[in-house]
């Protein structure tokens, strides 16, 4: 399966080959109440659509509770989302049974946010590295072992000084390369980084990047990104999706979102971010998104950032947005977008207030 895209010239160019290709995914949670009974349903991802090709990665950023880290559960069928298509190199995962799921799942692993929590405290670092290999059969003794030192030596680590230690002997950057390494044994197309750099300090998270990168040139890997943080998410990806309360608020180029965005949410994340203005040199002071996001549970009718965005309007609560492509490859879902002067948006009925934002529920 192929996807052509338009440059701004209006030239095709070459082909690419789609790898992930995830439609109207649907993902709820029953909410039990007091003594079991049921209390709502959880909207975490609601009608999300999306493709990754091959070689490329893609950055999935939004506030906590947007539903990112749901979004890739859902993608490797953990659990299986409630509606939709994910299409992973030509197969509907959705119509897989177990034994079946397990063999395509071997092409898409995962790296997620605690490297001391995704690791058995009690088995040494080649054990660990060592178990998918194991769980799917692949070699001998022998083989299995060469595999482990050339998977520690890939990551950076030297096999002789780490492959008997454990978790708790070595740092935390260093467990995040015991856990990428198992996450590449098995030769995978697609690697799901989920808030994979979020919990280490900002030099060891530099080196991880520079791993990714250095993995996706060596082995062509292809990533989805999720992170909570823009800045982070630029250096790494090729294109980038912003998530707000279960759905894709805008997607598009990485230099495109941060040089145009076209979402007022995706405007609000890049104004919290701290900048140091070049002609000063001092930081500009970040402007924080007001209010909390709504509860998942009782999302907002229409648009769901309208009762926190400043251009809302009544077609914002009476009709949902869709994603339209307003710029070449770059899509946004709202009413009244950034590339609508403020001066041309309709007038607010006398007496017209934004609805007051609901609880928090945190979902991602």
């Amino acid at each position: 399966m192929t996807a052509t895209e338009q440059q701004p010239q209006g030239r095709p160019v070459p082909p690419r080959t789609t790898l992930l290709r995830a439609r109207n995914l649907v993902q709820e949670f029953p909410v039990r109440g007091a003594g079991g009974v049921k209390g709502g349903v959880v909207h975490a991802v609601s009608n999300v659509s999306f493709d990754v090709y091959a070689g490329e990665t893609l950055g999935v950023v939004g506030e906590t509770g947007s539903g990112k880290s749901t979004l890739a559960r859902s993608v490797i069928q953990a659990p299986r989302p409630k509606s939709g298509e994910v299409e992973f190199q030509g197969t509907d995962l959705m119509k897989l049974r177990r034994r079946d799921l397990k063999q395509a799942r071997r092409q898409m692993q995962m790296v997620y946010q605690d490297p001391f929590g995704s690791l058995n405290p009690r088995w040494r670092i080649s054990e660990l590295v060592e178990e998918p290999l194991i769980g799917y059969g692949e070699g001998s003794a022998s083989s299995r072992k060469r595999r482990v030192d050339e998977l520690l030596d890939l990551v950076g680590l030297d096999p002789s000084q780490y492959a008997r230690r454990r978790p708790h002997e070595i740092s935390g950057g260093q467990c995040q390369r015991v856990a990428i390494a198992r996450a590449i044994a098995l030769d995978p197309a697609l690697v799901i980084c989920d808030e994979a750099v979020s919990s280490l300090d900002v030099l060891i998270q530099a080196q991880v990047l520079n791993l990714f990168e250095k993995l996706r040139r060596d082995l062509n890997l292809s990533y989805l990104f999720i992170a909570h943080d823009l800045a982070l998410v630029k250096q790494v990806s090729d294109r980038v999706a912003v998530m707000y309360l279960g759905q894709l608020a805008e997607i598009g180029p990485a230099e495109g979102i941060y040089r145009q965005p076209l979402h007022p949410y995706t405007s609000a994340l890049l104004d919290s971010i701290p900048r140091i203005d070049p002609a000063t040199g001092r930081a500009n002071k970040p402007v924080s998104l007001p209010g909390e996001p709504p509860s998942p549970v009782d999302p907002p009718s229409g648009c769901r950032f309208r009762t926190r965005c400043p251009r809302a309007q009544l077609k914002c609560a009476e009709e949902e947005p869709q994603l339209v492509e307003l710029l070449p490859g770059h899509q946004a879902a709202c009413h009244f977008p950034l590339t609508v002067p403020e001066s041309e948006l309709p007038p607010r009925p006398a007496g017209a207030t934004q609805a007051a934002p609901d609880a928090s529920v945190a979902v991602g």
